[in-house]
């Protein structure tokens, strides 16, 4: 029973190592929360990110083969990719669906489980917790299966509870006044600097092939938007 409750304050200690940095990435998306891209988007995304290292540290809790660090922390790319696309596109708000491909209603939890925006939120939280796995692979390889439990229940409260709080934050109206002012302005530069931070910190690219992988990114959004512009005015 002791082992129990000491693995209570184990997993909080865990979570808020590995995830104080998800505070601020949570209050920029909460913060630009519209029509298309909604709060429940960003909680779902961010559980199913969580999720999936949880399940990437179970796999190899299990003895089972994972997917090298490097290759985690290529996902990088994702917020990179995004930044870019608000950088180069300011007409877009960020991770909105401005071609409204998809009709969600405000009570359809199963639709936002299958939403892009759901899904760019995941990626981002998967990506920003790469290094999370090699710290809970050790941390549930010394637990036992009910010590287990009690860690992931930790950790799947916590989450909740990050949402709220950030959400909490952005109905400050000094916080909410400022990020609406200038949070369009500065999201690109964060994610991209998180997504470089990431690839850099995990060592999946050299300084000069994130360089050029960025160069590449960037040429790409050019052609996309040329050829969605071409088909839009045929």
């Amino acid at each position: 029973m002791s082992e129990l409750i000491t693995a209570i304050p184990t997993g909080i200690t865990a979570f808020i190592a590995t995830n104080l940095d998800d505070l601020v990435i949570l209050t920029l998306l909460f913060s630009q929360a519209n029509a298309t891209f909604r709060r429940q988007h960003i909680i779902i995304g961010q559980y199913l990110g969580f999720c999936t290292l949880v399940i990437a540290s179970l796999v190899g809790f299990l003895g089972g083969l994972i997917l090298p660090s490097h290759w985690i922390g290529l996902l990088g790319l994702v917020p990179i990719s995004i930044g870019l696309n608000c950088l180069l596109n300011p007409e877009i708000n960020f991770l909105s669906d401005v071609e409204s491909e998809i009709q969600l209603s405000d009570s359809s939890t199963f639709a936002s489980f299958l939403s892009p925006q759901a899904y760019s939120v995941a990626a981002i939280t998967i990506a920003n917790g790469s290094d999370n796995v090699g710290i809970y692979m050790p941390l549930f390889a010394n637990s036992t299966f009910s010590e287990l439990l009690v860690i992931i229940s930790v950790f799947l409260l916590l989450v909740g509870v990050w949402c709220y709080v950030t959400y909490k934050l952005t109905c400050q109206k000094e916080i909410t006044n400022l990020l609406t002012r200038y949070g369009n302005n500065f999201v690109p530069f964060v994610l991209i600097g998180l997504g470089v931070f990431i690839i850099l910190d995990s060592a999946s690219l050299t300084p000069i092939a994130l360089i050029a992988t960025c160069l590449c990114l960037m040429g790409l959004i050019k052609i996309i938007q040329i050829y969605k512009f071409k088909v839009q005015s045929l």
